[in-house]
C-alpha cells in the first residue's frame, strides 16, 4: 500500500504547500492529493488557493504522482475540467489522476444557481464524467441534459487518458459511481463502515479497480495538543454528510460545530501522539485491499509531521 500526503488548500497558502510537497517527497511519501476549494471550511483555517494553478507548479517541482478531488457540473463546466485534466496529463505523463465528485454547497453556491438535491447531483456527476471521458478520447461532444455542451473538443491531449476516479462517502454513492469510475477515493471511517463503502463500490462494478482513502489524522508531541488541534481545525468532521454538503459559508460551519467536543471526532479523525498507533490504523486499511492512503495531518505543524511519519510510520507500514 502506497502512502501519500494530502495538500490542504483550506489550511495553508499555496506557497507553503509547494514546500510541503517537496518535503513530503524527501520524507518518502509516494504521492500527493490536492483539495480543490473556493472557501475554507472554517474562518480559523482561512485559506483557499486555486488548486489547478498549484498542481502545475507542484508537479514541476517534484516527481511524485498527483491527484485532485474536484466537483464538476456546477462552478466547473465539464469541458473546462477535461481541458485542465488533459493539460496536466500531457505535461506530466502517467503522474496525474482526477477524482470527480458531486460537490458541496460551500464551494458551488458561488454561481448563484439552485443547489440540487443529492440524487440530481449524482445524476449530473455521471453525465459530466461521461462528457469528460469522451473529450479526453478526442471526440467532439454535444450534450443536452443536466449540463449543456455544444461542439466541444479538447485539442491538446495526453498520449494516455488519465484515470477518472470517483469521490464517494457513502455505500449508496460508492455503488452508483462504480458504473463509470476507474477507481474510488473515499475517507477514513471505522473499519466496518469503511468496508461497507469499499464493498459497495466493488459490488456495483468496481471489482479490481483501485481504492484510495484520505485519512484525516491528528498527531502532535502530546495527547492534549492532539485533541486541541483536531477540534480547532477539523471539527467539521463531526457533521453528517448531508449537512456537510448543504452549508454554504465558513461562518455557518463554525456556528454548527461551535460546541462539538473532541470525543465526537474519534470515529473520523485518527487521534494519537504515538506514531505506532497511526501505523497500526494504516495497516488495517491495507487489509481491506486499499491501494493508496493519503495522510491529512489536520494540525498546523506539517513539517514536523512529515519528518516524523517519514522516519517512523512509512517504514513500519511498508516493512
Amino acid at each position: 500500500m502506497e502512502i501519500g500526503f494530502h495538500a490542504s488548500h483550506e489550511q495553508f497558502p499555496p506557497s507553503r504547500l509547494l514546500g510541503l510537497a517537496r518535503r513530503a517527497e524527501a520524507a518518502g511519501f509516494a504521492a500527493v492529493l490536492s483539495s480543490d476549494h473556493v472557501a475554507p471550511w472554517s474562518e480559523r483555517q482561512g485559506q483557499s488557493g486555486f488548486a489547478w494553478t498549484w498542481l502545475g507548479a507542484a508537479m514541476a517541482q517534484t516527481s511524485l504522482p498527483y491527484g485532485v478531488v474536484t466537483a464538476v457540473g456546477g462552478r466547473y463546466h465539464p469541458v473546462v475540467v477535461a481541458q485542465a485534466v488533459a493539460t496536466l496529463a500531457e505535461m506530466f505523463p502517467g503522474r496525474f489522476a482526477v477524482a470527480l465528485g458531486s460537490g458541496q454547497a460551500l464551494n458551488e453556491h458561488v454561481t448563484g444557481q439552485m443547489w440540487p438535491r443529492k440524487p440530481v447531483r449524482n445524476a449530473r456527476l455521471r453525465e459530466c464524467a461521461d462528457i469528460v471521458r469522451r473529450l479526453l478520447a478526442g471526440r467532439t461532444v454535444d450534450h443536452d441534459g443536466l449540463v449543456t455542451v455544444r461542439a466541444a473538443r479538447v485539442h491538446t491531449l495526453p498520449e494516455r487518458r488519465p484515470p477518472l476516479l470517483a469521490a464517494a462517502l457513502t455505500p449508496q454513492t460508492a455503488r452508483e459511481v462504480a458504473s463509470w469510475a476507474d477507481g474510488l477515493v473515499t475517507v477514513n471511517a471505522p473499519l466496518d463502515r469503511l468496508r461497507q463503502v469499499i464493498d459497495a463500490f466493488r459490488e456495483g462494478g468496481g471489482e479490481g479497480r483501485p481504492v484510495h482513502v484520505q485519512v484525516h489524522l491528528s498527531w502532535a508531541e502530546n495527547e492534549e495538543l492532539v485533541r486541541a488541534q483536531a477540534v480547532d481545525q477539523w471539527r467539521l468532521n463531526a457533521l453528517p454528510p448531508m449537512l456537510n454538503e448543504e452549508l454554504e459559508l465558513p461562518e455557518q460551519f463554525d456556528a454548527a460545530t461551535a460546541h462539538i467536543p473532541g470525543e465526537a471526532l474519534r470515529s473520523s479523525v485518527v487521534m494519537s501522539a504515538d506514531p505506532r498507533r497511526h501505523a497500526e490504523v494504516l495497516a488495517s486499511y491495507a487489509d481491506l485491499g486499499v491501494e493508496r492512503v493519503y495522510l491529512h495531518q489536520v494540525g498546523l505543524d506539517q513539517e514536523r509531521f512529515l519528518d516524523v511519519f517519514g522516519e517512523r510510520v512509512l517504514t513500519e507500514v511498508n516493512a
